[in-house]
């Protein structure tokens, strides 16, 4: 009740400015001329559900990248018979993609029935259930392929049995390798596979951006751990070349206000700083034959791109005008 006279007295300030100027002009007063804001969408509440993704997402992509990159530079290095680069790779891809990655998901969804209760139907029209399903098949590949390659290295057995596992890792590797591809890329499928408009709009590069930042991962991680050869570095190359390119593409505002999230506030400073980190940065760094600062630079700047690709979605996702300006495209 004390606040009603108040209310009052404000009412007829506003009633008394309306008349005199013609304009209304102040704390909760949106536009002049009407009750009714202008603002995009509903009242301007967002028109699509941002994503609600924590720190666990962001570090999943990272990890899952990488790691599935990893068992393919591992099936690179069985063809070239590099046994000793095959073993670090298909360690990476086993800690990272088996265990890193299934207990990060698993963090997010906060129980693990959750993640089991996806593995119940097989939907192939949806990028979670394939997610689900590719990171199973991917674990059920290459730690078994890495317990076999580890039993002929060392050794283990002899003669027609040493082959069979020979035979064995080598079709597990494989394996992994076309699963990892997949777990590699899938993730950019995910989230251009959404009405987040700056997601979206970006659907086809999405999955080569992921695919390309985790090889260059892998690599760089290998090399970092003392795989100092000429293949993983034409592969860090390729990497930081293709992720020039794409900060090129990137900066040109190609989409406006549908596009605006990779442009301006935070989420776009993070898009660019881990672009040129992995981009310019790490191939500069290549060409001084800068290798370990190289790698650093690109594992720096994919982590940091994972999670500046997340604030993107909920920047954008917030944003109506973003929405309805992305329908034109």
């Amino acid at each position: 009740m004390t606040d009603e006279p108040q209310s009052e007295k404000r009412l007829e300030r506003l009633r008394e400015e309306a008349w005199e100027k013609g304009v209304v002009a102040g704390r909760g007063v949106d536009v002049a001329g009407g009750p009714i804001p202008r603002k995009p969408g509903y009242y301007g509440q967002p028109v699509v559900k941002p994503p609600v993704w924590t720190w666990e997402i962001g570090l999943y992509f990272f990890m899952g990248g990488m790691a599935g990159m990893s068992a393919v530079v591992a099936s690179a290095a069985i063809i070239f018979h590099n046994v000793d680069l095959a073993r670090a790779a298909l360690w990476l891809a086993v800690v990272a993609g088996a265990i890193l990655s299934p207990i990060l998901l698993i963090m997010d969804l906060g129980r693990p029935r959750l993640f089991l209760n996806m593995l119940r139907v097989f939907k192939h029209r949806s990028p979670m259930s394939m997610g689900a399903w590719i990171l199973s098949l991917f674990g059920a590949c290459v730690v078994p392929g890495l317990i076999a390659l580890e039993l002929h290295a060392h050794q283990v057995f002899g003669g027609t049995i040493d082959q069979l596992v020979r035979i064995a890792a080598g079709l597990l590797i494989f394996g992994s390798a076309f699963f990892g591809t997949l777990l590699a890329t899938y993730t950019g499928v995910l989230i251009g596979a959404t009405a987040i408009p700056a997601w979206f709009l970006h659907r086809v590069l999405l999955p080569i951006h992921f695919g390309t930042a985790g090889l260059g991962s892998a690599a760089g991680l290998l090399e970092l751990f003392g795989h100092r050869i000429a293949a993983l570095n034409a592969l860090g190359y390729y990497a930081a070349a293709v992720e020039s390119a794409l900060l090129i593409w990137l900066s040109v505002d190609k989409h406006g206000a549908a596009d605006r999230a990779i442009h301006e506030h935070g989420s776009g400073w993070l898009i660019r700083i881990g672009e040129i980190l992995t981009g310019p940065l790490a191939l500069v760094l290549r060409l001084f034959s800068i290798v370990p600062f190289a790698a650093i630079s690109f594992l720096i700047g994919a982590l940091v791109s994972r999670f500046g690709w997340i604030a993107v979605g909920k920047v954008s996702g917030s944003d109506p005008e973003s929405v309805f300006a992305a329908e034109r495209y």
